[in-house]
């Protein structure tokens, strides 16, 4: 029986496969991309949200402020990690997870900065 040369039978099947498997590689990050920015936006509208509504109680004391910015947190989703509030400026740290990701946003809240002067 003679010997066959080298033939590229089945050379598609493998090159399909890998297609493959590439493809669900760059879908798996892809996904993995998406639920990391849905928990930075969703960590970040929180604690907005919470620091306003922190700054909005600031002249009722920091634990009233804090309070409100805690159920604020928590109706978005996300759990209130730091508040401090300084006169009537409220410093808040959120944290949301999604997925296996989880993020921490800071966002402060008050009136604004007094501009007389400033050009």
């Amino acid at each position: 029986m003679r010997r066959r040369p080298f033939d590229d039978r089945g050379g598609a099947t493998v090159w399909s496969a890998l297609a493959c498997f590439g493809l669900c590689a760059v879908f798996a990050a892809a996904l993995g991309l998406g639920q990391a920015v849905h928990s930075r936006h969703r960590a970040g509208g929180a604690a907005d949200l919470a620091a306003l509504a922190a700054a909005d109680r600031a002249l009722l004391g920091e634990a009233a402020a804090c309070a409100a910015a805690g159920r604020v947190a928590a109706a978005q989703g996300a759990r209130l990690l730091r508040c401090a509030v300084s006169g009537e400026v409220a410093d808040v740290v959120a944290s949301a997870r999604t997925g296996r990701f989880t993020a921490e946003v800071r966002s402060r809240a008050g009136p604004p900065a007094d501009r007389r002067g400033l050009r």
